[in-house]
């Protein structure tokens, strides 16, 4: 790597915890880069152009895509890898059809549904899980647990209007999606040059969560460190025997889902397993966080790897795939 130049591009502008924390992860991705030997520089998209026809006019040999969102909104992000393709630029992570199909929830799961992928039922305006117990409203397009909280969980008979009053009030389009009232994991996909490595299953734990709280991954969970959520869901890898054809099951998924989506670079699969063990996809993470303390570190950790290896793996799986495309 010694030699090569790759800037990080990010989207973030620090306002919101989410976004805090992409500038700390791309700060650290830098940082990984430069101790690898290579020339490394952080880029922040603006609201044009300019800074990737300023990177085209760089031409460096490979852009480190951190972008989660542009002005908070992750949609828009999927458009970034078509971008820079547009203009001769080598990147990291998933290409551009992959990334602009993985950007709806819903566009996931009907592709999902048509492979035969277990995922949950859904609505998009909610009618039809309307007899549901219990049921999840959330955004179609956003990330990191965006405006989830305790009250996204809800009777089937509500989701149709909560649905309907949160697009009237944001423009942001919701859906709902029967609620899995049980385990939560995690498979974090790392493309290698001797294939795809998955590594090891996370299982988040909801510690001290009575009956009366959902046992979800909300957002306070995932950025609030004062909340309950954040310091009572930690991560686990060490499992009983008894869960090994479970773990196994769920690594079929994640490759499988890796293959379907022509995922490439790294990805994050995340599921959950109701009572009678059955798992089940929620959704396909194109671009999931790369922070020292976030999951897919920590199970690349559990995997032996360090930080910086782990980049460098991304660097070459990037590399390796734009050699292919040209």
């Amino acid at each position: 790597m010694k030699g090569l130049t790759i800037p990080v591009l990010h989207g973030a502008t620090g306002n919101t915890p989410d976004e805090l924390d992409t500038v700390r992860t791309a700060l650290a991705v830098r940082d990984a880069l430069v101790s690898l030997g290579a020339q490394s520089w952080l880029v922040t998209l603006d609201h044009g152009a300019d800074s990737l026809d300023a990177l085209a006019t760089d031409q460096p040999d490979l852009v480190f895509n951190l972008v989660e969102a542009i002005d908070g909104l992750a949609g828009p992000a999927a458009a970034i890898p078509k971008a820079l393709a547009r203009r001769e630029l080598p990147f990291t992570g998933c290409g551009t059809e992959a990334s602009w199909v993985c950007r709806s929830k819903v566009a996931q799961k009907v592709r999902m549904r048509s492979a035969g992928l277990p995922t949950p039922a859904w609505s998009q305006n909610g009618a039809s899980l309307a007899r549901a117990p219990k049921v999840i409203v959330k955004s179609i397009t956003e990330h990191a647990s965006i405006g989830i909280d305790q009250a996204s969980v809800m009777s089937g008979r509500r989701a149709a209007q909560v649905i309907a009053d949160g697009m009237a009030r944001t423009g942001d389009p919701h859906f709902a999606e029967a609620f899995i009232d049980g385990r939560e994991f995690a498979l974090s996909l790392l493309e290698t040059d001797d294939g795809l490595r998955v590594l090891p299953p996370a299982e988040i734990l909801f510690v001290g969560y009575g009956d009366d709280v959902h046992r979800i991954v909300d957002y306070d969970a995932k950025w609030v460190e004062d909340s309950h959520g954040y310091q009572n869901t930690p991560r686990r890898f060490d499992f009983p025997e008894t869960d090994d054809a479970l773990l196994e099951e769920l690594q079929r998924l994640a490759r499988a889902c890796w293959d379907l989506f022509g995922l490439s670079g790294y990805a994050r699969i995340d599921f959950r397993v109701d009572e009678a063990g059955q798992p089940w996809i929620l959704e396909v993470n194109t671009n999931p966080c790369l922070a020292p303390d976030a999951g897919f570190m920590a199970a690349a950790a559990e995997a032996g790897q360090t930080f910086e290896a782990v980049i460098a793996e991304i660097v070459s799986a990037g590399l390796h795939t734009s050699k292919k495309a040209a």
